[in-house]
């Protein structure tokens, strides 16, 4: 029996949440199926060493930054690092935005207690409530799933141009889309035939993935992740075991097929150079099965002097070390880097850790959930791995 899914919304009105999937079920697809086979023929070569993944962007997308100017912009972040890492690493970069479908997140409460002592639910992400103080802004809105696929078609719609309608082709600089696939009910409503044979495709995104908190192999999310075609991903935190992600193997990648299951590893420098090793080491063979791509910023997420949460570049390039030192123990490239990134001059993560015990608020933080790297920490967190490999 499977379980219930965990981290999903206590909508507002299910009728309105009923019409609303039919509506988008009904709605034309946002990706291709054979871009998304061509991401995971992508992600199969950065198995192999032949290839790196980057894949940038925001914590939490906003509704109201899916605009030409915004977006036009994310992607020229994006491809000006893949640039610089392909000319210091000297391997062909796939391309991977955090873009058009991160409009939900995953939270430890499900409630939050404000200064004031107000209870309320905690922001979801814009496809569910708005981050504003009040019971109306946190109150789950089915409607939003609306806002959600419209502005993700909106986004992609910019991305196209910018691609110059490449995206059929196996142009080396297109852009890929990916996404935690969060909410199921918006998830499975996505969900298209293939055009070219038996099973389906989410057609939500390129690259879907599941959470640390919603990765367990009994649970809905692993059920909806297997069902798909997509090339999907798991992250993988420091409680993770073998038999965990080789249950997740047999689950996810049965037919053993280059490129179909990336564990994404999110593990904080204190534990990664420890744990990771264990692990694969308890895998063995099974590694090789999935293609290991590094999220260095997850686990290092401390709250500051300030009460904001943060994050340590040097942190972030420990745990980066740690991953590629461990992969290379075990045989196996590095494929790949997940990194929260903003393109404005944010203030939101610091140098040390030792900068974390600062009581000065970080003046510049504009994230609605977690902390980014703002573009010249970007740059050198991205150089840092280049020069790695």
């Amino acid at each position: 029996m499977v379980a219930r899914a965990q981290q999903q919304p206590e909508w507002s009105s299910l009728d309105e949440l009923k019409r609303v999937l039919h509506v988008l079920a009904t709605s034309p697809q946002l990706v291709d199926a054979s871009v998304c086979a061509d991401l995971t023929g992508e992600l199969a070569r950065a198995a192999q060493g032949e290839a790196f993944v980057l894949q940038l962007g925001e914590c939490a997308e906003r509704f109201h930054d899916a605009t030409p100017v915004e977006v036009l912009a994310k992607a020229g972040q994006l491809h000006a690092l893949a640039d610089d890492f392909a000319g210091i690493s000297g391997l062909p970069v796939v391309r991977m935005g955090r873009i058009a479908g991160q409009y939900a997140k995953p939270r430890s409460s499900a409630m939050e207690t404000l200064d004031d002592g107000t209870v309320l639910p905690v922001y979801r992400g814009d496809a569910v409530n708005a981050p504003d103080p009040t019971p109306e802004a946190r109150r789950a809105d089915p409607s939003r799933l609306l806002r959600a696929y419209h502005h993700a078609q909106t986004t992609l719609s910019t991305l196209f141009e910018r691609d110059l309608g490449l995206l059929g082709h196996a142009d080396p600089r297109r852009t890929y889309v990916g996404h935690e696939a969060l909410l199921l009910e918006f998830e499975d409503a996505l969900v298209r035939p293939l055009p070219d044979g038996p099973g389906v495709y989410g057609s939500s995104g390129h690259f879907l993935w599941i959470g640390e908190r919603t990765r367990q192999p009994d649970h809905q999310h692993v059920q909806f992740a297997s069902g798909i075609d997509n090339p999907v991903g798991v992250k993988v935190g420091p409680g993770a075991t073998a038999d965990e992600l080789t249950a997740l193997v047999r689950l996810l990648n049965p037919r053993r097929r280059p490129g179909r299951l990336s564990f994404i590893v999110r593990m904080g420098a204190a534990q990664a150079g420890r744990k990771l090793p264990a692990l694969l080491g308890a895998l063995g063979d099974a590694a090789a099965d999935a293609v290991w791509i590094c999220d260095p910023m997850h686990g290092n997420t401390k709250a500051n002097g300030a009460g904001q949460k943060s994050r340590a570049v040097a942190d972030i390039l420990a745990e980066i070390e740690a991953f590629v030192a461990a992969l290379r123990g075990h045989g196996l490239p590095p494929a790949g880097l997940m990194l929260e990134t903003a393109h404005r001059p944010v203030t939101e993560c610091v140098a040390t850790p030792g900068d974390l015990a600062l009581s000065v608020p970080l003046p510049c933080y504009e994230s609605a959930v977690d902390p980014r790297l703002n573009p010249e920490q970007a740059q050198e967190v991205v150089e840092f791995t280049a020069g790695l490999l």
